[in-house]
């Protein structure tokens, strides 16, 4: 398509994919896997995968979008044509549903808690925040509200397109996330018996250090820059071909983790004042921190600081993975942008309504053991985002041609890089990341 969409400046494409990977996974996921495994070390660890695993599998992901200029279906035909492969991208483009109808849940609890800090509601310290947020969830009627008000967002922002909606909204969105979750890091810091916090984040304690450590460090970097779903293939057929591929991915990767390590900083400090324990779970961001901003000086205004950040950091993640079936259908049926976002969000609405109510009204329908709020999310992250992400990295190393893979890392030799270094990162591509993506399904599934 001659009018295909792209990024106007290599400065929005960083942001935008920065915004990807920036979510929850790092404003919720990533601190509490750092409080249940042995805080610095599990960083280190961390930060060691990402390196030398995480980063070749999102290279992959990355090359695929960049030499088809295309979206995920039509990306494996162009490079594999008359063959099945074609069969990746379609699962690229179904696990973003799945993605979505947990994620835009969760997005939805976010404006709720945000709201509840604006109008002043968590600032009593004998509230029953546990109560609250299990009230709030298994809602009939509160808790979809918020839902469609997370998916209409959405929908205006992927709506506009690529340059004038996503690279738009990023940009402003983006920095402003950064600056207010600084803010909250440099006070948490200041707070008394904040540096228990700080020693927990970065003075290792490798005597905590399991096997499960590894899987868990693994799993969150795989989890933390959407690989599997389609989202950085889809980013990258819209990036122009001056943007260098191995610092693109390199700056998202840096930022994804400095991010992740910020929230650590403004969250662990005031968890280790205010003497909660650091592995509180899932439950940490929703119950324990409204219960710890009731009982501080100020604490209204970091709860609001903080839970539009949250908001912030989903809905940047969210409308990247929104815009993968939304490319995927515009693209194949010929269709407008507009009535593509409104099939998606049509979808999502309904699958999203079932996830909401598996909380409350819906609590007893079970499929394979699980709720269907569970059951999409594992679907998605166990089943979905592992095969597509594994497939991927096989195609890539197997598929398609050694000379095609590193000359694309080096923009057909444009940029200079150690040939040792694209040597390596090929091979782990082609022998390393598969086994990496198959013991993650394996551990996932079982």
């Amino acid at each position: 398509m001659n009018d295909r969409d792209s990024f106007g400046s290599q400065f929005g494409a960083l942001v935008a994919m920065a915004g990807s990977a920036i979510g929850l996974g790092n404003m919720w996921r990533f601190p509490y896997l750092v409080g249940t495994n042995g805080g610095a070390a599990f960083i280190i660890i961390y930060i060691v995968l990402i390196i030398f695993i995480t980063l070749p599998i999102f290279f992959s992901e990355y090359l695929v979008g960049r030499i088809s200029k295309a979206n995920t279906f039509r990306a494996f035909k162009k490079l594999a044509p008359s063959s099945h492969w074609g069969i990746v991208g379609i699962l690229a483009a179904i696990s973003p549903f799945l993605i979505l109808s947990f994620y835009c849940v969760v997005g939805g609890w976010s404006l709720y808690y945000l709201l509840k800090a604006v109008t002043l509601q968590l600032e009593s310290p004998s509230a029953d925040y546990s109560a609250m947020f299990t009230n709030f969830v298994s809602g009939k009627y509160e808790p979809l509200l918020f839902l469609f008000l997370y998916l209409f967002l959405n929908g205006w922002v992927v709506t506009s397109g690529i340059k004038n909606g996503i690279e738009k909204f990023s940009k402003i969105i983006m920095p402003l996330l950064i600056i207010m979750v600084m803010f909250i890091a440099i006070w948490s810091m200041t707070l008394p018996g904040a540096g228990a916090g700080l020693k927990f984040l970065f003075y290792p304690d490798f005597s905590k250090v399991t096997p499960h450590t590894f899987l868990a460090a693994i799993g969150q970097s795989f989890f933390s820059l959407s690989l599997g779903c389609g989202t950085m293939l889809t980013y990258a057929s819209y990036i122009k071909e001056k943007s260098y591929v191995v610092p693109t991915c390199i700056y998202t990767a840096t930022a994804d983790t400095l991010f992740a390590i910020l929230a650590g900083m403004a969250i662990m400090p005031a968890v280790f004042a205010y003497g909660i324990s650091p592995s509180q779970g899932p439950g940490l961001v929703f119950v324990t921190l409204p219960y710890i901003f009731s009982h501080m000086p100020l604490g209204t205004l970091f709860a609001t600081l903080f839970f539009f950040s949250i908001f912030l950091a989903a809905i940047t993640s969210s409308i990247s993975i929104l815009e993968v079936p939304v490319t995927f259908i515009l693209e194949e049926f010929k269709i407008k942008r507009k009535t593509a976002v409104k099939i998606c969000l049509s979808v999502i609405t309904v699958t999203g309504i079932l996830c909401s109510l598996s909380e409350g009204l819906l609590k007893n329908i079970h499929i394979f053991g699980k709720d269907l709020f569970d059951l999409f999310d594992f679907s998605s992250s166990n089943i979905f985002m592992t095969t597509t992400a594994l497939l991927t990295v096989i195609f890539v190393g197997w598929k398609m041609k050694k000379g095609t893979v590193t000359n694309a890392l080096s923009n057909n030799g444009k940029r200079k890089i150690n040939p040792i270094y694209v040597t390596g990162v090929y091979y782990t591509i082609k022998y390393i990341a598969p086994v990496i993506v198959a013991v993650i399904m394996i551990r996932g599934l079982f």
